[in-house]
C-alpha cells in the first residue's frame, strides 16, 4: 500500500523551513514525495538509514524488471492497480516461444522464423511475440551453449532455462550484455547462485513449489542486493495458476507485502499440453496478471488472438486510441488528388484510410483532433464543427499541396457543410458517403468529376 505524505513527514528531519529541498515546508516536500513529484535525495539532511527506508517505501509495489536490451527489451511489472479500470495496466506481459536444445536445427529455424515474421499491423501498432525461451534438456552442455549462441543473433530478449546451474551461468556469460532472464533459482541452488548473479547482474526467475516457498527466497535475494526477479509459484494446472497469480497480485498491491512484490512468469507450455488448452491457459494468464507467458509453439491463428487480447487489456480505458492531427498521404497523391477529412479516433482513421487505399486512388486524408472520438460523436461533443475543421485545414498546409480546392466531408456530419464553407473561403465542400464502406464506389467516380 502506498505511503501517505503525513506518514512521510514524520520521518523527515523536521528542521525549521530551510527550503533546501526546493519546497517551502517539510510537509509540502512529503506530499510531493508521496505522489512521485519529488525524489528522496532532494533533502540533504536525511540520514542514510532513513533515506534507504523511504526509498524502499516509495518504490513501486511490484518491481520493474527489464529483460533484453535496446529496442527489443521487454519490461514487466511496475503495476499499481489490481483492476484496469482503477487506473491502467502499464507493462504488457512478454510472450515467449520455447525452444529446447533437443529440437532439430530445422525446428529451431522454424520457430525463429515464426517469432520474426508473425507480426501483425493493428490500429497503428505492430503486434508480435517478444521473447525466446531456451531450454536445456539434452544433458549436453555444449549443445545448450550452441543453441544460446545461435539464438543470440536473433536480437530478441531471452529466457535461459536450466536445472543445471553450471550450464545456466555458462549460457548467461555468453550473452550477459543482452540481459537474459535466468530460470529457475530455487531453494536448492539459491546460495550457490547469489554470488554468480551478483558478478554479472541479470534478471532471474525464482521458482517455488508454492507461494509460501517463494517468500524466504525473495527475502534472501533482497538481503543480498539481488532484486530484479520474476516469480513462479509452481502452479501445476490452470486453476492453481489463477489462484496463485491472483494471490500474489493482491498481496503486493493490497497488503504491500514486499516479498511478493515482483512480476510473475507462467508456463502454459508445461501445464497444458494440448494446443487449444495451452492457448486457453495463455489467455487466462494475460487476464490474471502474468508478467511473462511461455508457449511451446504458436501460429498466426493461435498467436493473433492472444496479442489482440493483450492489447485490449493493456490499453488505458480512460483514453481512446488516437492518431496525430495532420494530413496523411495515401498512395502517392499529387496536386490533382482528392482531399478527404475524418476524425482522429484510431479505429476511424484506419478504417477510412484502408477504404481509400483499396480504391487505389492516391489521396490526402486530413485528420481532425477530436480527442479520440469518432466523427459523429466528435460533432456532438463540439469537437468536429465547421469552424474547428476549417481552422485545422488551414493550419495543416494542405492548401499548398493541391490545385483543386475541394474537400470531402463525411456524410454523417453533412449538416456542417455550410459552416465549413464559411470557415474555408474559396473551398467547395463535397458531402461524401455516410459510412467508410461507401468510399469504394464514391471515390473513383468523384475523381473522374475532378478531372472534367
Amino acid at each position: 500500500m502506498p505511503i501517505s505524505g503525513s506518514e512521510i513527514v514524520k520521518m523527515l528531519p523536521g528542521k525549521k523551513p530551510c527550503k533546501d529541498c526546493g519546497f517551502p515546508t517539510c510537509f509540502a516536500f512529503a506530499m510531493k514525495l508521496a505522489t512521485g513529484g519529488a525524489t528522496v535525495d532532494k533533502c540533504p539532511y536525511l540520514s542514510p538509514e532513513v533515506k534507504a527506508k523511504l526509498e524502499d517505501l516509495l518504490a513501486p509495489a511490484i518491481k520493474l524488471v527489464t529483460i533484453g536490451s535496446g529496442d527489443n527489451k521487454v519490461q514487466v511489472g511496475n503495476e499499481e492497480v489490481i483492476y484496469r479500470h482503477e487506473k491502467t495496466y502499464v507493462h504488457p506481459p512478454g510472450i515467449a516461444i520455447l525452444i529446447s536444445d533437443k529440437e532439430s536445427e530445422a525446428r529451431f529455424e522454424e520457430k525463429i522464423k515464426k517469432i520474426k515474421e508473425l507480426q501483425f499491423p493493428w490500429v497503428g501498432l505492430t503486434l508480435k511475440a517478444d521473447l525466446l525461451a531456451l531450454q536445456f534438456e539434452s544433458g549436453d552442455k555444449n549443445k545448450f551453449l550452441a543453441l544460446v549462441k545461435k539464438a543470440s543473433s536473433a536480437n530478441l530478449g531471452m529466457i535461459l532455462i536450466s536445472q543445471d546451474l553450471d550450464a545456466l551461468f555458462s549460457a548467461r556469460d555468453l550473452c550477459a550484455d543482452k540481459r537474459p532472464l535466468l530460470y529457475p533459482i530455487t531453494k536448492e541452488n539459491i546460495d550457490q547462485a547469489i554470488t554468480k548473479i551478483k558478478a554479472k547482474p541479470t534478471p532471474i526467475g525464482v521458482q517455488g513449489a508454492s507461494i509460501e516457498e517463494l517468500i524466504p527466497l525473495t527475502t534472501k535475494l533482497k538481503e543480498a542486493g539481488v532484486d530484479e526477479a520474476v516469480l513462479d509459484p509452481g502452479s501445476k494446472n490452470l486453476m492453481e495458476a489463477v489462484r496463485d497469480q491472483t494471490f500474489i497480485r493482491r498481496a503486493a498491491l493490497k497488503q504491500g507485502f514486499r516479498p511478493l512484490g515482483y512480476p510473475t512468469i507462467t508456463f502454459p507450455c508445461f501445464i497444458a499440453k494440448d494446443g487449444l488448452k495451452e492457448s486457453l491457459a495463455a489467455s487466462v494468464s494475460i487476464i490474471k496478471f502474468a508478467g511473462i507467458i511461455v508457449l511451446s509453439d504458436f501460429d498466426q491463428y493461435s498467436l493473433l488472438p492472444l496479442l489482440v487480447e493483450r492489447l485490449n487489456i493493456y490499453t488505458d480505458p480512460r483514453f481512446p486510441m488516437a492518431v496525430e492531427e495532420k494530413y496523411y498521404e495515401i498512395g502517392e497523391p499529387d496536386e490533382n488528388s482528392p482531399v478527404l477529412i475524418t476524425s482522429n479516433w484510431a479505429l476511424t482513421y484506419f478504417i477510412v484510410s484502408s477504404a481509400i487505399e483499396a480504391t487505389k486512388v492516391p489521396s490526402f486524408l486530413c485528420v481532425k483532433d477530436t480527442e479520440g472520438l469518432g466523427v459523429l460523436t466528435g460533432w456532438a461533443a463540439g469537437k468536429f464543427s465547421g469552424d474547428s475543421v476549417g481552422a485545422m485545414v488551414k493550419k495543416s498546409g494542405i492548401e499548398n499541396k493541391v490545385k483543386n480546392k475541394k474537400i470531402v466531408l463525411p456524410g454523417r456530419v453533412a449538416r456542417i457543410k455550410g459552416e465549413l464553407e464559411d470557415a474555408l473561403p474559396g473551398w467547395e465542400v463535397v458531402v461524401g458517403p455516410r459510412e467508410a464502406a461507401g468510399i469504394g464506389s464514391f471515390l473513383p467516380e468523384y475523381v473522374k468529376s475532378l478531372r472534367k
